[in-house]
């Protein structure tokens, strides 16, 4: 059997702090951004959104590089959710 050694980031109370108050930011900003979208613009970021993650997910599991697998995905996403939207109007 293999050996590997396990690396892990100790990060301590001040930065885990500060790290969760910057991922919050991130998320309430990102969230504010969506509120004026039409529904075409909603369908396809949200199909480029789910995209990438099943993009990334199947990347991983054939061990090929994660970016390409986000950017195969973002891009299919993006072009479902459009012809979703179209489909249905």
């Amino acid at each position: 059997m293999g050996r590997y050694k396990e690396s892990t980031v100790e990060l301590g109370g001040n930065s885990m702090k500060a790290l969760k108050v910057a991922v919050l930011i991130v998320l309430t900003v990102s969230l504010a951004g969506c509120a004026g979208l039409s529904s075409t613009q909603q369908r396809v970021l949200s199909g480029g959104a789910i995209g990438t993650a099943a993009g990334v997910g199947a990347a991983a599991i054939a061990g090929a590089p994660l970016i390409a697998g986000a950017a195969c995905g973002a891009a299919a996403g993006v072009v479902g959710g459009y012809i979703v939207d179209e489909v249905i109007h």
